[in-house]
């Protein structure tokens, strides 16, 4: 045994001949830990891990001043001097990460995850390499992959920041489950089937058909207005004027839209609103039955409960801040005494919604 501390001594000689740099090996920029040196290992590692701070600070302010290259040296300096410290492999990632090399950038983040679990790195800085390496995936497109690194991000640690960025790609993964799906053909076999149930009274059969043709096929108005009649036969009402203002928006000249909208509103007392939408389907159409049937079943209604419709229109929030507006109540009077003032007073798209808002609680009403 003493021999061979002998012998160790004579290598660490040949090593490092000068005293005063005993301990280490001065082949390169920066003094090398050599194994055999008397001082200690902690105080060695401690001058290293100085150095290597200090290469890494030069890296970035060059990455700040976007010389990529610069910034690369000194970072791989810093790695030299200290490879336990997975910060100095997540730095060069990011490097990699601006340059739009994203594959380098993922191998470089799998390194410093690799680094920093061997050595107990705090979970943070674990965090920040998957967070990396999801940004990366993004940007290659590959959605499965970016989900999977946030979602060990959070498992390590959880920002806000990475949270919307979860979030995000599932909104993208949803979208494309959506668009796969999508095939107006099968749309078109659920529609008639669909149909086929409708006709023959079974109505929970005929919306379950139409509610996947509308998966298959979401664009389609014509869709939304035949579930809207199955949630009506149903009782339903409340889904189904949500399928009709579906159907309206989707296309604003459907006029069975508009008169199913009507139907809905009725059934849920709102006849003020329902005459509205009929009124609505016959300036498409001016000679629709059922149009004109139900906007005379809404006048008669409104005819025969005046102070009901009164007192619904004033639990409307919205209708008490109008009415509470002193320049309404004067344009109020204003086209009550001369009714031609009302088309200038459209003119004026803040005035003309407000106007609508009271035509539709049936409190005034344009002869």
């Amino acid at each position: 045994m003493l021999a061979l501390g002998v012998r160790y001594r004579s290598i660490f000689r040949i090593l490092s001949p000068i005293s005063p740099f005993q301990g280490y090996d001065l082949g390169g920029s920066y003094p090398k830990i050599c194994p055999f040196s008397n001082k200690g290992w902690e105080e060695k590692r401690a001058k290293r891990s100085y150095w290597a701070i200090e290469e890494k600070d030069k890296g970035n302010q060059f990455y700040k001043e976007r010389k990529f290259e610069e910034a690369l040296e000194h970072y791989n300096k810093a790695i030299e001097l200290d490879p336990i410290e997975m910060t100095f492999l997540t730095n060069k990632a990011a490097v990699y990460f601006e340059q739009k090399d994203f594959e380098t950038c993922i191998k470089e983040c799998e390194k410093a995850v690799e680094v920093g679990q061997e050595n107990r790195a705090d979970f943070k800085k674990i965090a920040k390499a998957y967070s990396r390496m999801a940004a990366a995936y993004f940007k290659l497109k590959d959605y499965q992959k970016a989900k999977t690194y946030y979602q060990k991000s959070l498992t390590e640690h959880r920002t806000r920041d990475t949270i919307n960025k979860l979030s995000e790609v599932e909104k993208i993964l949803k979208e494309e489950e959506r668009k796969k799906y999508l095939d107006p053909e099968k749309a078109l076999e659920e529609k008639n089937k669909g149909k086929e149930c409708f006709q023959k009274g079974d109505y929970p059969a005929a919306m379950k058909h139409y509610t996947e043709a509308i998966r298959r096929d979401p664009d389609d108005a014509i869709l939304y207005s035949n579930r809207a009649a199955c949630y009506q036969k149903l009782a339903e009402f409340a889904l189904a004027l949500k399928d009709c203002e579906t159907c309206i928006k989707l296309d604003p000249t459907f006029v069975r839209g508009y008169v199913r909208k009507g139907m809905a509103l009725m059934a849920l007392k709102e006849n003020a609103k329902a005459s509205s939408a009929f009124q609505k389907a016959l300036e498409i159409d001016p000679n629709n039955q059922e149009a004109l049937d139900g906007y005379r079943k809404c006048i008669s209604a409104n005819s025969n409960n005046p102070e009901e419709i009164r007192k619904q229109a004033m639990s409307d929030p919205d209708i008490q801040q109008i009415l509470a507006d002193p320049a309404m109540r004067l344009i109020l009077e204003q086209m009550q005494n001369d009714p031609r003032a009302l088309q200038e007073h459209l003119k004026n798209p803040d005035i003309a919604a407000k106007i609508q808002k009271l035509l539709e609680s049936g409190l005034i009403a344009i002869r």
